[in-house]
């Protein structure tokens, strides 16, 4: 694994020291797991989806949590009461743990588990304070902040 020198980011960025670290954790997730698969879709433009891949697992076997910004998925198939003799196994069923930063302002809005795939809603809500505003400067020294709308800013 390679060794990433971010001082140069610190230097340069002010107030952005979460950003930075997201990086630094990104370059240490380089080897993480591969499994179970799964897509993230953007269906509109603030509407995200997750999909992952858990054939075998049903829903008291998955554990979503949300904690600091990190979405985790864990699964953990539980024994069964009876024993079967498998003379092939190929649908894996081994515990796992994915899991999602999320931006800011990123809301999980639901989950649901349908035909094998564990399908996760999310939302990017911006609140109005954290929205861009344009500063008018006043002659008299006051300024005044005006929201900008979607059709100024595009």
């Amino acid at each position: 694994m390679r060794n990433l020198d971010l001082s140069p980011l610190y230097r340069s960025i002010v107030g952005f020291d979460r950003v930075a670290n997201l990086i630094e954790a990104a370059a240490r997730q380089e080897h993480a797991p591969n499994w179970p698969p799964y897509n993230v879709i953007q269906t509109t433009e603030d509407d995200y989806r997750i999909e992952i891949a858990v054939a075998g697992f049903g829903e008291g076997d998955l554990d979503l949590e949300i904690k600091e910004g990190l979405l985790s998925v864990r699964g953990e198939k539980k024994p069964s009461a009876d024993e079967q003799k498998f003379l092939h196994r190929g649908i894996a069923e081994r515990a796992f743990e994915r899991n999602f930063q999320l931006a800011d302002h990123v809301k999980v809005l639901s989950a649901e588990l349908a035909n094998g795939l564990l399908i996760i809603e999310l939302k990017r809500e911006i609140p109005e304070s954290a929205k861009p505003r344009k500063i008018k400067i006043g002659a008299n020294g006051e300024s005044h902040l005006e929201l900008v709308s979607d059709e100024k800013a595009a």
